[in-house]
């Protein structure tokens, strides 16, 4: 397939998925930066969460190393919610889907209290799925963000693998964090390839797959 399987590569993804062979990926899941310069209270940052000139040629790579008649899901920042689809429309993407996943807690307050996160689920060609998930999906799990400024709880990406992957193809995470999707990936028995900028987290996601059985 390619002899970056089941790895979590350090590098900027930008640079990275050029030298990824065309259609190899069967299924994207990704979470990249937001474009709000988020700061927690811990002081952690999230890598070009500041600024979009990664986000154009991001997803016309994920396009191009995904597979004929593939999906993608992306998670989103809905403050740039038109740079985000600009991007993807420019890419090649067809919107298909909007999944929305309600927390029980608030992650932030401001004008209101910020208790769900959102991702497009994005086509190319024209993909089936085995079996269409709801597009309201509750977020059980409570990370505290332990791994990561904005860690996913695997048990919320496992359906989405599980359903819009082939059982024998390869995920792909160019914005791997923690490597979330990747243990999600692992543990369907799926092949998978992950890329992520920062060395810190470069590291948790290397470590959690090493560690995962």
């Amino acid at each position: 397939m390619t002899q970056h399987c089941n790895t979590v590569i350090h590098a900027d993804c930008t640079q990275f998925l050029p030298q990824l062979p065309a259609g190899i990926a069967s299924f994207a899941l990704t979470d990249p930066p937001y474009l709000v310069n988020y700061k927690p209270r811990d002081g952690r940052a999230v890598a070009n969460d500041s600024g979009d000139a990664w986000l154009k040629p991001a997803f016309a790579e994920i396009y191009r190393v995904l597979e004929p008649d593939a999906f993608c899901v992306s998670f989103y920042g809905w403050p740039h919610a038109d740079k985000f689809m600009n991007a993807f429309r420019e890419a090649g993407f067809r919107p298909v889907g909007h999944l929305v996943f309600p927390k029980r807690y608030s992650s932030s307050v401001g004008h209101v209290r910020c208790q769900h996160e959102c991702a497009y689920l994005l086509a190319k060609g024209n993909p089936r799925a085995t079996s269409p998930v709801g597009d309201v999906l509750d977020w059980h799990d409570y990370t505290a963000n332990k791994l990561h400024p904005t860690q996913k709880p695997v048990s919320i990406l496992l359906p989405l693998i599980e359903n819009y992957s082939a059982s024998n193809g390869l995920v792909l995470d160019p914005f791997a964090g923690s490597g979330s999707t990747l243990l999600a990936a692992k543990m369907l028995g799926r092949s998978y390839i992950g890329i992520e900028l920062d060395a810190k987290y470069h590291s948790v996601a290397q470590r959690r797959l090493e560690q995962s059985h």
